[in-house]
Formats: structure tokens, sequence, C-alpha cells
């Protein structure tokens, strides 16, 4: 080869691309054969302006098996790998069921039923509790209470010929005029509001050695009872000594000014009191004294036991 000649080669030969242009195919270029020079290498090269869009591939694409079967069922194109061989058993797990039923959740009418019969158990015990209540109030002739509240009033005296409760013995009572007066005790009726026959009361009560006794009789049981002491004061305080059978109270008998009675007021100053006494059957003592300590500026009305 000599100076300005590059062989017998041309520069389209040169040019491995030469054939894509025009001058190039025009002088004889050629695409190489097998790809590029590549072994086995898939020719796909095409000259600018030679190949078509939109046609449809001249290989048929490989064919997808169809699944066989509804969703759920088995693939006759599978098999499980238990089924090969040497393949692992497989255990299916069963799912617990509840209630026993199919399709069924927790048993709740049972514990529906167990709820009722807990609440008619309850309302049954709440209806026998207000039904068996207790009626018997306590026998109002034999009351056992250590602290007498004696806060009656002036109107709970029972009426002439009452009987403590039906059914039961009438107990005693008394008028002023009819107790044992002793000590300058007196009776007189200046004022009014006795209950006592003729609206008469005991007087002259308020210095010490004044007393008036009660024999109390017709007593058919022995026990604790009550005195009642319907009493009258000026608008305060007063108290009186207790025996019963010649054996006086530890407390002295309360006669206060319960309502707060004007003092001075007397018609207005009736009250009663109570106390329990210990009664023998048949026949007790009972006195209301005026002694040492003792504020005595009182009259007295009636007594009664109960």
């Amino acid at each position: 080869m000599t100076s300005g000649n590059n062989g017998a080669s041309t520069p389209e030969d040169d040019d491995p691309f030469g054939y894509l242009y025009a001058d190039g195919q025009a002088n004889g270029a050629q695409p190489p054969s097998g790809g590029y020079g590549y072994p086995n290498a898939v020719n796909r090269v095409r000259a600018v302006g030679q190949r078509q869009y939109g046609q449809q591939p001249t290989a048929a694409a490989p064919q997808i098996p169809q699944q066989q079967g509804a969703y759920g069922q088995p693939n006759a194109h599978y098999a499980a790998p238990e089924t090969h061989p040497g393949g692992a058993t497989t255990v299916q797990q069963q799912q617990p069921s509840y209630g026993g039923g199919r399709g069924r959740g927790p048993n709740t009418k049972g514990l529906l039923i167990g709820a009722i019969a807990v609440v008619a158990a309850v309302v049954i015990g709440i209806s026998v509790a207000m039904l068996g209540g207790d009626d018997d109030k306590g026998d109002s002739n034999n009351d056992a209470a250590s602290t007498p509240t004696q806060s009656q009033s002036a109107d709970s005296k029972p009426s002439s010929g009452s009987s403590a409760g039906a059914g039961k013995e009438e107990l005693p009572k008394i008028d002023a005029k009819a107790l044992r007066l002793d000590g300058g005790a007196a009776t007189a009726s200046d004022f009014k509001g006795a209950k006592a026959d003729g609206g008469v009361y005991v007087t002259n009560f308020n210095q010490v050695g004044a007393k008036v006794t009660w024999s109390v009789s017709d007593i058919q049981k022995a026990g604790t009872y009550r005195l009642y002491v319907r009493y009258g004061i000026p608008g305060k305080d007063a108290n009186a000594t207790l025996l019963v059978n010649g054996t006086a109270n530890s407390q002295p008998l309360n006669m206060e000014n319960f309502g707060g009675t004007p003092e001075g007021d007397w018609e207005k100053g009736w009250k009663t009191t109570w106390a329990n006494v210990n009664l023998n059957k048949g026949t007790n003592t009972i006195e209301i004294a005026c002694n040492e300590g003792n504020q005595c500026d009182l009259v007295l009305d009636q007594l009664w036991v109960q």
C-alpha cells in the first residue's frame, strides 16, 4: 500500500454502519452477518425506514395453561409436595368449633337464662323480706329499753278504758286525785289543761318531802314496763325521784320543758314523760317524791303503765 492509498478497502467498508446510509448502500455496503460479528447473536438490525410498526409478531406467544377447576378446588396441573417421592407428610389441623353447630358463635342462650334466674332470685328475696317484716313491734306491756327517750307530748296519754293492745290485758292507770298524797302535796284545778277527771291535778309539790304514791295492782306478768307521767311545768325544766317497791331508780324522773313553753304559762306547760320500771306479778308500789337535789316546780296530772 502506497502513500495516499489506503488499500482496496473503501471508507464505507471501514464504517461498520455504512450500510445504514443511502450513499453507503449505493456503494454496495452490506450489513455484517452474524449480528455484528458476535457468535449466535440475533440479527435484528434493519436499514432506516425498513421497520414497520403496529404489526402482529410473527412468532406465536407461548400459551399459559388454563387453570382447571373453580376457586378452592384442586388443580390437575398441581401436585402437592407430599405426593412426590420423599415429600413431607402434612398434618391438617382441625379448627375448633364453638357452640357445637356450624357457623354458630358462643352459646349465649345459657348465659341469658342464668342471668334471668339470678334476677328472679333477687326479686323473690326482696319480696320475702318485705312481706316477712317484723310485725311484732314488741310487747308494749313489757318494754326492756334501758334508756327512756322521755320526749312524749301531752297528747300521748291513752284514752280512758283503752287497753295496751288488742287481745292483751288492760293495764292500770290513775288520775291525780286518786293518788295518795304526802309531805304537803295537795290537789287543785286552778288552771286548765289537766286531763284527769274534773281537771284536778296535784300541786304544792315544790318542796322536799312532797310525795305521791300509787298502789298498782293486777299486773299479770312480771317484767319491765313503761311508766308514763303527765305533768305540767311553768316553762322550765323539772325532775323528781322515782321509787318502785321502795327502790329508787338510779336516774331522776326527767320532766323537761319539751317544746320550749314560755316561762310562767302553766296552761301551755303540759307534757308527758316516761321511765322504765320493773314490776312484779300482782301488786306493786310506785312513788314520785321531791327529794334533796330535785327541781320540783311542777304539777302532776295522770299516771299509767304500758
